[in-house]
């Protein structure tokens, strides 16, 4: 009697359903969508989370220092079961061997492989991957096809609009031929991008849902808790997928799981709270999940995260931005006592002058706080809320984690609401690409 195969992978909505049948993703972001922050953003509700985009021919060189930079398999925690999981791996490339062999080494340690065609910076036009790759679609089906065809886990891919929707539609539909098994569309055309950003379109995002069969993510235009269910009902996507969103305000998605929910919906001033967090809690867990990890986190990754959760408050403050952007961290030692075998918690120590900067900031805000909410008779939060004018969008007190953004011309046919403004230049889909480190700070 003939011995089964291997069974077969799952594909289209099963593997969606395998994957929790998640509605709420954190997006890849260049140096900032790794491990503690994936750790911090699934606390908060997340339920499907990408790494940062790997470069598929670095991180096929035997040499292993760019690998372990970008997935540290020895020590163990990337993709771990228990508290990374379910994870999807990007990878960027143009080379279908490199790519396959990447893939490879991550394969059991995590869900499923994305391919990034998304990535619309200079660096993607010179090493011809990313969003520069889709007038090649030959290339393209052969990434995406080598890997359906020789890796135990889904392949996927990211990628950004044409400007005309039936292009849009005949790409994906062509993604789809090639094996992906769940398309997640950016609605922005290559050229959005910086101060350029603009609107992602909903229309492009519709047209891909309906004209494929497996599952859509739709991705652009996440900045509140309510863009969400204004997203997923345009679009009649399978999920949402943020970067700026939850890159300012981790706790996007806290609540919106009624079994998870933690706070009573029928208070407002709590409900406000729990999806914006105050700007130091989220830093100071931030760090406590990087202080407790054996993985490494590079310091431009603390620096980043920690300039965007705390910016409405170092805007105030600025003589603690000036100082936290001073701020310099010597890894020596971490690098010494690893290559000297302790597996120990990498930033055991070294992050102090980080943490000095954060308590001070932590003190100067209870008393902003006490000060905003003392002027009238009981005066709550809630009655700190304002709305900006000319684009309709919420400013809370500066000590509670907000989106950010800066006024860009306003869209004549906006696929959200009416008064509406783009969202900050984003590093989502690598938009600082590899080997550069993500922007700091807009501002």
């Amino acid at each position: 009697m003939a011995l089964d195969g291997p069974p077969a992978k799952p594909a289209g909505y099963e593997f969606y359903r395998q994957l929790g049948s998640p509605k709420h993703i954190v997006a890849p972001m260049v140096d900032q969508s790794e491990l503690p922050f994936r750790r911090l953003c699934r606390r908060y509700g997340a339920q499907l989370v990408y790494t940062p985009m790997i470069h598929s021919k670095l991180f096929a060189d035997p040499n292993l220092k760019y690998r372990n930079q970008f997935f540290d398999i020895p020590s163990g925690e990337e993709g771990d079961p228990a508290t990374d999981r379910p994870l999807i791996v990007q990878f960027c490339g143009n080379d279908p061997d490199y790519l396959l062999t990447s893939a490879k080494i991550v394969e059991k340690h995590c869900d499923g492989v994305d391919i990034n065609l998304g990535c619309p910076q200079d660096i993607a036009r010179r090493g011809r991957y990313g969003s520069f790759l889709q007038d090649d679609w030959e290339t393209i089906f052969k990434l995406i096809n080598t890997l359906h065809k020789n890796l135990a886990v889904p392949v996927t891919a990211k990628f950004r609009v044409f400007p005309s929707i039936e292009k849009t539609v005949e790409y994906a539909k062509m993604l789809e031929r090639a094996g992906a098994q769940i398309l997640t569309c950016h609605g922005r055309v290559r050229e959005q991008r910086g101060h350029n950003t603009g609107l992602a379109s909903y229309a492009h995002i519709r047209a891909v849902k309906q004209n494929v069969s497996v599952p859509v993510f739709a991705n652009g235009n996440i900045l509140f808790q309510e863009d969400i269910e204004t997203c997923l009902r345009e679009t009649g996507c399978d999920a949402v997928m943020s970067a700026e969103g939850v890159l300012y305000n981790p706790a996007l998605f806290h609540g919106l799981d009624p079994s998870h929910s933690t706070f009573p919906a029928d208070d407002e001033e709590k409900a406000l709270l729990a999806r914006h967090p105050p700007v130091i809690s989220l830093a100071q867990e931030y760090l406590s999940i990087v202080k407790n990890l054996r993985t490494p986190t590079s310091a431009s990754a603390i620096k980043g995260h920690l300039f965007k959760l705390l910016r409405p408050a170092l805007l105030h403050h600025h003589d603690l931005r000036e100082r936290l952007g001073r701020v310099k961290v010597d890894q020596q030692q971490q690098k010494k006592d690893r290559a000297n075998g302790n597996v120990t918690q990498f930033w055991a120590s070294g992050l102090e002058a980080y943490e000095d900067v954060v308590n001070e900031l932590a003190g100067r805000l209870v008393q902003d706080a006490e000060l905003e909410l003392s002027r009238e008779p009981q005066r709550r939060v809630t009655d700190l809320v304002g709305v900006q004018e000319g684009t309709g969008l919420k400013l809370l007190p500066w000590w509670l984690a907000q989106p950010y953004w800066h006024p860009l011309k306003q869209e004549e046919d906006a696929p959200t609401t009416k008064k509406r403004t783009a969202p900050a230049q984003s590093v989502e889909d690598s938009e600082s690409g590899p080997g550069k480190k993500a922007k700091v700070d807009d501002v």
